[in-house]
């Protein structure tokens, strides 16, 4: 069984990510959707929203599972999972710049091989970050994010306090 990893924390999962994860299905016999918690962000989301949000909008496609990452490395995390490869997608090439170093890691570190997908053009200016920031300004992100997740961000529910760890 070919098996991938697309981690990310998806605070909050958007088309960009949808449009990725569909293409690794694609590629893949099973794509395990990792969400991931990085103790120096403050989420708008805590862990099991956004795997809700993770697991209503990929329902439709087969091979895809949601499940929390974890705490430690993404490469014991595919060696303990048996995954050959984490998909990646880029908008642009600094996003290849920040990626590779990471990627060479993993390989070194599990033999884990990193597959870069390049995102389609309509969604190169799309990040987590800037869609919280348009919506807390009052901007229309409907285009942007999948139902489940624009009736949430449209809650207008105070962020969630970051996490601790420990």
């Amino acid at each position: 069984m070919r098996r991938a990893v697309c981690p990310g924390s998806f605070d909050p999962i958007h088309n960009g990510h949808l449009e990725v994860i569909a293409r690794a299905a694609g590629l893949f016999d099973e794509v395990i959707v990792a969400v991931s918690t990085n103790y120096t962000k403050k989420y708008r989301f805590s862990l099991e929203e956004r795997m809700d949000m993770a697991r209503e909008t990929l329902a439709s496609l087969r091979g895809i599972i949601v499940e929390p990452m974890g705490e430690g490395l993404l490469a014991e995390y595919c060696r303990h999972r048996g995954i050959s490869a984490i998909v990646k997608g880029l908008r642009s090439s600094s996003d290849f710049d920040y990626e590779l170093p990471m990627a060479t890691m993993n390989r070194q570190l599990s033999g884990v091989e990193t597959v870069f997908l390049p995102a389609e053009s309509h969604y190169l200016h799309l990040s987590s970050t800037l869609i919280k920031e348009v919506n807390a300004l009052g901007g229309d992100i409907s285009e942007f994010v999948p139902k489940s997740v624009l009736k949430r961000l449209l809650a207008g529910e105070p962020p969630t306090e970051q996490p601790r760890k420990g």
